[in-house]
């Protein structure tokens, strides 16, 4: 896999663990966490995305931002659309994971087993509790900051592109989400609008192959 499409999946896994949950209190991001399991089945909202690089040769730290929109439906259903500052759509429709780059009108055709793995934004979206959450990752509630509870999600397998997952609630409701790779590259999440368990269309998760496109299976 080239580093565009690397990239791309990095953003895909940090994204789709976004939802929301009733506003109720809760003690602790553990327990927010919990909540948010239990309760998101579907959502939508829109999203900020601002990655950061480490410093490089005695440069200082270069930040890119993106945004744009998601949808979700618990278990494995996501349609992610990057709108700038370049227009990318991922669709995971239960079996299959699709990339799609506007500007070079390219697909990306993976099974969505072997692409998502056992990343952190897989096992959120589709974990019942935090129990299931546990047997890939050791989680712990972090210092709260910026008004939110955190917890930080450490996966327990050696080498993968993950080093660290922080997930920041208000209550249990979720609204950020910061990634570091095992880069040193760090990538915060911030979603607003957030709409929980909406009807969403049938054909929501469904991708179709724009016309002329390149289609890579992988």
């Amino acid at each position: 896999m080239n580093e565009p499409e690397e990239a791309t999946l990095k953003r895909f896994f940090a994204a789709l663990v976004l939802a929301a949950s009733p506003l109720w209190a809760c003690a602790d991001g553990l327990s927010g966490l919990e909540e948010f399991l239990r309760t998101a089945r579907s959502g939508s909202a829109d999203f900020t995305q601002t990655v950061t690089a480490p410093p490089k040769d005695g440069q200082a730290a270069r930040t890119k931002t993106s945004s744009g929109t998601f949808m979700f439906q618990r278990p494995g259903r996501f349609s992610f659309v990057y709108r700038k500052p370049f227009e990318q759509t991922i669709v995971a429709d239960g079996r299959t994971l699709w990339l799609y780059d506007a500007d070079l009108n390219q697909v990306t055709q993976r099974a969505q087993d072997q692409a998502l793995g056992s990343t952190p934004a897989a096992l959120i979206a589709s974990a019942r509790d935090l129990q299931a959450l546990r047997s890939d990752f050791t989680l712990e509630a972090a210092p709260d900051a910026e008004g939110l509870q955190w917890v930080l999600a450490t996966p327990k397998a050696q080498g993968g592109q993950i080093r660290s997952v922080r997930v920041g609630l208000d209550g249990a409701r979720l609204v950020a989400l910061d990634i570091e790779d095992s880069f040193g590259q760090r990538s915060l999440i911030r979603f607003s609008g957030m709409q929980l368990n909406p009807v969403l269309p049938p054909d929501a998760f469904e991708f179709k192959v724009p016309a002329g496109a390149d289609v890579l299976r992988q």
